[in-house]
């Protein structure tokens, strides 16, 4: 079975770059403390670690 992660914003987006801003959006975040699960995919975890100073991660 895939393995699933959580993903909590925990900073604003106010003042970032662009890409950062699209980055967040695409994974369904877009306000604080907002969180979503995802599939640990190569693609997702790629966008995680582009805004990882705006988010947390968590297993399961």
């Amino acid at each position: 079975m895939a393995k699933k992660i959580k993903v909590t914003q925990i900073r604003s987006v106010i003042g970032r770059p662009n890409d950062q801003k699209l980055t967040i959006q695409a994974l369904g975040l877009g306000r604080i403390n907002k969180t979503v699960e995802k599939t640990a995919t190569p693609q997702v975890e790629g966008m995680i670690r582009k805004v990882s100073h705006l988010v947390t991660v968590t297993e399961g």
